[in-house]
């Protein structure tokens, strides 16, 4: 079987050379929104039969890339104005198994953003269940890609992204959101 995300021996996204969608102002935006459902692929399975943890990384990129073209950001957005929005954080909370075929559903939700930054979150569902398998939470960058460094989003670009995360705000907050790692130790 052909992995979708290999072309000329580098790794693609699914919307690779899609057009950003054009954008209607006066669209409902849905809370959360729902952009990407992925069907799991053999080569994302791993030594012990489920998803490989690298691939859970790889959808979550798919669907920020969704989201991407969601909001109008593309490959023409990139190459003529040479901006583009990077991942700076990422935090993948691994919750469920998920195997080869499972359909995926991913939702994802504003929680944040300001002139520069967008904080997203990504929960994946199995597509017939509805159980959580995994989520991912990731901060991005708007990034003058010619300067090299953070950039304000024009500001068509920073209204859709307010426009979603006012429509988000009556979400309730993931609980996974905001976490960090470490080892839980009970006080003495």
């Amino acid at each position: 079987m052909t992995d979708p995300h290999q072309q000329a021996g580098r790794v693609t996204t699914p919307l690779e050379n899609t057009p950003a969608k054009p954008w209607d102002p006066t669209a409902p935006i849905p809370a959360p929104l729902q952009l990407h459902s992925p069907t799991v692929q053999p080569q994302w399975v791993d030594y012990n039969g489920h998803m490989s943890e690298s691939c859970f990384l790889l959808v979550f990129g798919d669907s920020s890339d969704a989201f991407f073209r969601f909001i109008g950001i593309d490959e023409r957005y990139r190459d003529e104005q040479g901006l583009s929005l990077y991942t700076v954080e990422t935090h993948i909370h691994n919750i469920r198994e998920a195997s080869v075929d499972d359909p995926l559903k991913l939702t994802l939700q504003v929680l944040d953003v300001d002139a520069k930054r967008v904080h997203i979150f990504h929960s994946m569902f199995h597509g017939k269940t509805g159980v959580l398998l995994a989520t991912g939470e990731q901060m991005l960058l708007h990034v003058d890609m010619k300067a090299e460094r953070a950039a304000p989003m024009p500001p068509w670009l920073l209204e859709r992204i307010q426009a979603i995360h006012t429509a988000h705000a009556a979400l309730p907050r993931p609980a996974q959101a905001g976490s960090s790692i470490g080892i839980r130790r009970k006080a003495v």
